[in-house]
């Protein structure tokens, strides 16, 4: 079975990204062609980028980052859920992806926003740095703009049309994933010989 964990990129105090998170959790959790697992950076405090070797070689040094690269490791996918802060995703985000290298390899990436223009610079940020990665992001992305989709601008409350959107993105994701298995597949069998 394909399975997809759902990043939250953010660990600010009073962050919108977990209400964010648990909707698409709770709707994505209602397929059966996937497993959906959400991954909180909040459960994996990484200090700023630490380890003495880069992360393509995979010779990690730390036990944080041991733990971060088995966790990365299980998914055939990934949804970002990322705010944007000056035009681009969060530095915790960017810090916990930078950690890694092959575990990242050969696998899909799609994009859930939020901010005053939905995250779109944001996520127009990660497609640039997962690109490096080799990870194929899909087209469908959602944003969520904190005027239309949060009431006050602090209560999460997504239109029912995002709903539509949403699916669309898991479809797309769902399939990517599939679809680069036997590139994961090949990767893993050139590492154990």
């Amino acid at each position: 079975m394909t399975k997809i964990a759902i990043i939250i990129g953010s660990t600010r105090p009073g962050r919108k990204g977990k209400d964010v998170a648990d909707w698409v959790f709770a709707h994505a959790s209602q397929r059966d062609d996937a497993e959906f697992e959400l991954v909180d950076l909040a459960d994996y405090p990484l200090p700023h980028l630490d380890e003495p070797l880069p992360p393509r070689m995979g010779q990690y040094q730390n036990e944080h980052t041991r733990v971060w690269s088995k966790k990365i490791s299980e998914f055939d996918g990934y949804i970002f859920v990322t705010p944007e802060y000056n035009h681009s995703t969060s530095g915790v985000l960017k810090n916990a992806i930078d950690y890694l290298h092959t575990e990242w390899n050969n696998k899909a990436a799609a994009f859930v926003g939020y901010g005053g223009v939905g995250g779109a610079r944001a996520i127009e940020h990660l497609r640039l740095v997962l690109a490096e990665l080799q990870v194929a992001t899909v087209r469908q992305t959602l944003t969520l703009s904190t005027l239309t989709e949060f009431e006050n601008l602090s209560t999460f409350k997504p239109g029912d049309y995002q709903l539509g959107f949403l699916d669309t993105l898991l479809d797309q994701l769902i399939a990517w994933s599939e679809a680069l298995e036997p590139l994961r597949a090949r990767k893993d069998e050139e590492r154990a010989a």
